[in-house]
């Protein structure tokens, strides 16, 4: 897949409807908006507002009812579920909130596993894992295993691997939920600064408006539509020092 001149993903008048006749539920009601390389934009709203659906199809977990979503120009629902599979493992790196990472096997083997699964070379995964460990700043705690590290630590390592396949996007799934405040704010300056000197795109799913003032770009969803899209909202002073 190759990148196209023009948004790195769109969503053209996307519906997503579960149900049919009186239980009928409309998640996304026709929703349009594009995301161009290296921004950095938060998806918010409130539960059952349609962020959660919308970061399901932007991660291709799932497709629209109707509509077109275009992943560097390639309609997403046109792809079957083998094809989707490969697109997120080849193009899109994902953090979640529980971080995900295997108790018993250290941060470095943790940062390989997607290389496992690609069949990357032992010496070749070694080394674009420490890269990305020495990235998110845990060059010095490689073997290091999940029970070793703090709740900040485990969240870096987690990001790491998102980061080591050199992903087209990065989709973070309330990243920060199971952080105290003080880990949040370096989490999330973690991802400022990939953003900025990185130049990696990256989205951003939370209900938090700290958490949110970090990004450059809101999206706000209410009832399955875009309430409001653009810049944010002065946040309070501090929130993202």
């Amino acid at each position: 897949m190759s990148a196209s001149p023009g948004p790195l993903l769109a969503f053209r008048n996307v519906f997503k409807i579960y149900g049919e006749g009186d239980t009928e539920v409309r998640a996304l009601n026709g929703v349009n908006f594009e995301i161009h390389p290296g921004e950095f934009v938060a998806v918010m709203g409130a539960s059952g507002s349609g962020k959660s659906t919308t970061l399901n199809i932007l991660g291709c977990l799932d497709v629209p009812s109707s509509g077109t979503y275009d992943f560097m120009g390639v309609g997403v629902e046109t792809l079957d579920r083998k094809q989707r599979a490969l697109l997120r493992q080849n193009y899109i790196g994902f953090v979640f909130q529980g971080f995900n990472l295997l108790k018993r096997t250290t941060a470095l083997e943790n940062v390989e596993l997607p290389l496992v699964y690609r069949g990357t070379p032992a010496r070749e995964r070694r080394r674009l894992a420490e890269e990305a460990l020495g990235l998110v700043g845990l060059g010095d705690r490689m073997d290091h295993t999940s029970s070793e590290l703090s709740g900040g630590q485990q969240q870096r390592v987690a990001i790491a691997r998102a980061l080591v396949t050199s992903p087209a996007v990065m989709l973070a799934d309330e990243p920060t939920g199971n952080l105290d405040s003080q880990r949040t704010h370096e989490i999330m300056r973690l991802f400022r600064d990939l953003n900025e000197k990185r130049g990696i795109t990256i989205i951003l799913v939370t209900h938090e408006d700290d958490v949110a003032a970090f990004a450059k770009r809101h999206i706000r969803f209410k009832d399955g539509n875009i309430a409001y899209d653009g810049p944010p909202v002065p946040a309070r002073a501090g929130a993202a020092a």
